[in-house]
């Protein structure tokens, strides 16, 4: 289980949405998003309805304004609880070309510069075998955030993404 409360204004003021599972339309009852407290879980947060948008990944702890968990401005508008499986490895390929095209890497650990360990500035395609992963879209982990579950991902708009960077990843984890 999880809870998260969403705020539309600073330091956990004005009006407020509270969440237990996943919400695909919370625009309707908040305008804007300026706050959030992670009660419990973690949570991958979207600027628009139904998951789309920028997506912010979340675990437990209080974000008085939008710039403490990396937002580019104070719109949020749906959101997914994570589910975690105990004991879990983590292990996913990375591609050079959509559909599992080009040159491959296995990827087990976290990896703060894709160009220093691979050569790469971009992942076109990838499958994730073991664990859930955050990929982000600048180096040591900043910039853009997207959440990736146990799947294939055959092209970056499969994972969220509207182009190819991907500057470093890492595993994701209660």
């Amino acid at each position: 289980m999880g809870r998260i409360v969403f705020y539309e204004d600073k330091n956990f003021q004005g009006r407020r949405y509270e969440c237990d599972s996943d919400c695909s339309d919370f625009h309707s009852y908040l305008s804007r998003c300026n706050s959030i407290r992670v009660e419990s879980g973690a949570w991958v947060v979207y600027e628009r309805p139904n998951f789309m948008g920028y997506q912010y990944v979340l675990t437990r702890g209080e974000y008085p304004d939008y710039q403490r968990w990396m937002g580019l401005n104070d719109r949020i508008s749906s959101c997914k609880i994570i589910h975690f499986t105990s004991g879990t490895s983590y292990k996913m390929q990375l591609y050079e070309k959509s559909d599992f095209g080009g040159q491959a890497f296995e990827a087990t650990d976290d990896c703060p510069s894709l160009l220093e360990k691979f050569r790469w500035r971009e992942v076109n395609s990838c499958k994730v075998f073991d664990g859930c992963w955050v990929f982000y879209e600048n180096p040591n982990y900043r910039g853009r955030q997207y959440f990736l579950e146990k799947g294939e991902y055959r092209k970056p708009g499969d994972w969220g993404a509207v182009s190819a960077t991907v500057q470093s990843f890492k595993r994701f984890s209660e």
